[in-house]
C-alpha cells in the first residue's frame, strides 16, 4: 500500500469537499520534506486532533535565500512516504513548481513584527516566502489545524500572526522540539553535518540549557550571552549568528527573565546551520 499522493491543487480540492461533506476535521502538517522523528512528531499531533490529516511536501524556493543552499536541500519523497505510511496519514499533497508558483506568480505575504530580528536579520526574504507559501497551503487545503515545530520558533510566531492577521480560520498548534538522545535538537539540515561536526554538534543545546540555568535567578543577561557565545566558539562552532533571550509570547527582547521566556540561537557548525531554543519561566512560575 502507498500513501494517497496529489500534486493539483484540484485533486487536493476534490478530496477536501468530500471529508467535508462528511462533516470531518481536518489537520495539515506542511513540510519541505527529509522527514525525520521531529516531523513525524507532528503528524501523531495532527493524528490526535484532526480526523483527516494531510502532510504537504514541497521545497520552497522563495525562502532560501542562498541559492546554493536550495540546491543543496535534500529531496526524498519516496523515503518520506514510506516514513509516513504506518502513521496513518490520509494524504500527501506534493506539488511541484508550477503548480505552486504559476507563471506571472506576483504576489508575496510579508510579516512585519516578529519576523525582524533573529533569523530574520541573517536570512533577509525567508520569513516572506515562508508566510507566502504557509498562506498558500492554508488556503488549499481549506485545514481547520496547522501543526508546526517549536524548534523553529520564530517560523512559529510568523505563522500565527499570518493567520491572524489574514483572517485565515485555521488552528495553529505548536509541538515541542525532538532532540536525539545526545540533545542535538532534530533537523533536516543534520544530515549535511561530517561525523565529527555530528560529535560537536550537541554541544550547542548543552550550553543553552546550561546558559538558561544562569539566567532564572534573574542575573543580568548581558555578561551571561557574551559568556555562552565564547562557550559555543570554544566547542567548535565557527560563528555564532545570535544568541538573544526573547518574550515567549511575542518575541520582543527581554532584560530579565521576568516573563515566560525562550533562550534562542543560531550557529555556523562547517557549512551547516544550527538553531535552537529553550523555555525559561520567572522564578516561580512554571
Amino acid at each position: 500500500m502507498t500513501i494517497p499522493t496529489v500534486r493539483t491543487i484540484v485533486a487536493l480540492r476534490g478530496i477536501v469537499a468530500g471529508w467535508r461533506q462528511e462533516g470531518l476535521k481536518i489537520a495539515v502538517v506542511p513540510t519541505m520534506g527529509a522527514l525525520h522523528d521531529g516531523h513525524l512528531s507532528l503528524v501523531r499531533a495532527a493524528l490526535e486532533k484532526a480526523d483527516r490529516v494531510i502532510v504537504t511536501i514541497f521545497v520552497n524556493p522563495k525562502q532560501f535565500n542562498n541559492q546554493d543552499d536550495l540546491a543543496a536541500y535534500p529531496r526524498t519523497e519516496h523515503e518520506d512516504a514510506a516514513k509516513l505510511m504506518p502513521l496513518g496519514v490520509h494524504l500527501l499533497y506534493a506539488p511541484n513548481m508550477a503548480e505552486m508558483y504559476p507563471e506571472n506568480f506576483a504576489t508575496t505575504v510579508s510579516v512585519g513584527g516578529v519576523s525582524e530580528g533573529l533569523c530574520g536579520a541573517f536570512r533577509p526574504g525567508h520569513f516572506a516566502g515562508v508566510a507566502t507559501v504557509v498562506t498558500k497551503l492554508f488556503l488549499q487545503t481549506g485545514a481547520d489545524i496547522a501543526c508546526f515545530g517549536e524548534k523553529d520558533f520564530q517560523q512559529l510566531h510568523v505563522v500565527r500572526r499570518l493567520a491572524r492577521d489574514l483572517d485565515i480560520p485555521i488552528e495553529i498548534v505548536a509541538c515541542p522540539t525532538v532532540r536525539e538522545v545526545d540533545g542535538l535538537a532534530l533537523s533536516s539540515r543534520n544530515r549535511r553535518l561530517s561525523a565529527a561536526e555530528r560529535r560537536t554538534a550537541p554541544k550547542l543545546a548543552e550550553i543553552l540549557l546550561a546558559t538558561a540555568e544562569r539566567l532564572l535567578p534573574g542575573a543580568p543577561p548581558e555578561h551571561v550571552l557574551t559568556e555562552a557565545k565564547a562557550a559555543i566558539l570554544a566547542a567548535g562552532y565557527r560563528e555564532v549568528e545570535y544568541l538573544e533571550l526573547r518574550s515567549d509570547g511575542d518575541l520582543s527582547p527581554l532584560a530579565a527573565v521576568d516573563r515566560p521566556a525562550r533562550l534562542i540561537v543560531a550557529a555556523w557548525l562547517g557549512q551547516t546551520r544550527v538553531i535552537d531554543n529553550v523555555k525559561l519561566a520567572p522564578t516561580g512560575n512554571k
